[in-house]
């Protein structure tokens, strides 16, 4: 088995990735201002106007938050590998899938939700401000599937902390048994 004395090999790994989608993600956030600067490429319904709140009235919403968000909390997981490879070993492979479970999920929610927006409204134009069922829902599925890649990734780091925090610590020197 391939292992590590520390978490800084995948550690640092998350954080660079988790970064990179972060500046990314900001990136992709002008497009929510762009939008409202012109505003709805289509007239918006009355069912739009009474789920506005729950949009915010432009349709790369929530894609630009789950890729912030996740970036964020990829960089939380690289600064957890970090230390926890200063008390426990760390196997390296295991770190690897969840990493491009996360990387994968949120490239995957920017495809979806932010171009996939304008490939669904090229078969069902005016989907998003009027709305049409069949175009929601299939855009919407599509970043759900994305969204649960990035948690497998999540719920596999999960995983490797609870099997790396059940073996003995090592601490000043001394190994010690997990709590």
């Amino acid at each position: 088995m391939n292992r590590s004395d520390e978490g800084l090999p995948i550690g640092v790994q998350f954080i660079r990735w988790g970064l990179g989608l972060l500046a990314f993600g900001i990136f992709i956030g002008f497009g929510i201002i762009g939008h409202y600067i012109r505003g709805a490429q289509y007239e918006t319904g009355e069912m739009f106007m009474k789920n506005v709140t729950l949009w915010f009235a432009c349709p790369w919403t929530l894609s630009v938050y789950a890729v912030q968000a996740g970036a964020l909390g990829m960089v939380v997981i690289g600064t957890m590998y970090v230390a926890l490879g200063r008390v426990f070993m760390i196997p390296v492979q295991h770190g690897q899938a969840s990493l491009w479970l996360c990387v994968t999920g949120l490239v995957a929610v920017f495809l979806t939700g932010y171009v996939g927006y304008f490939v669904v409204d090229s078969m069902w134009p005016t989907f998003y401000y009027t709305p049409i069922a069949a175009g929601k829902n299939v855009w919407l599925g599509a970043q759900a599937v994305s969204i649960a890649l990035y948690w497998l990734g999540v719920i596999s780091v999960l995983l490797n902390v609870r099997t790396i925090t059940r073996q003995p610590a090592e601490l000043d020197g001394h190994r010690r048994s997990a709590a």
